[in-house]
């Protein structure tokens, strides 16, 4: 169990679990994290992803910054169906229910 408390002053929460436990497992594994991803996503101590806010405002993010690929929270899916088209043109979501599916989205090899 890794606890940041002063990682979670300037968020929401703790959206940043599935990227720091994907960090990490690259890190301790050796396998390089995909290009061009970004992801976010609570982890439970089971590793289950629960969802995270602000899916929209993340998404668009993204977009300026040139990312086409997003792991999401399953249960964030319904958050991408308001986006208009055209920002989710050329965009590929991962919907990830646990770590373990994250992680094999996001490790190469």
């Amino acid at each position: 169990h890794i606890h940041v408390p002063e990682g979670a002053i300037p968020k929401d929460g703790p959206s940043a679990g599935v990227a720091m436990v994907v960090a990490l497992t690259s890190l301790l594994t050796g396998k390089t994290v995909r290009q061009n991803l970004a992801m976010t996503g609570e982890i439970t101590l089971r590793g289950d992803v629960l969802p995270v806010g602000g899916i929209k405002e993340k998404v668009l993010a993204a977009v300026r910054a040139g990312i086409t690929n997003l792991i999401l929270p399953r249960i964030n899916e319904k958050d991408t169906v308001e986006l208009p088209d055209n920002v989710k043109e050329g965009l590929a979501f991962h919907y990830v229910q646990d770590i373990k599916e994250a992680l094999a989205v996001a490790l190469e090899g």
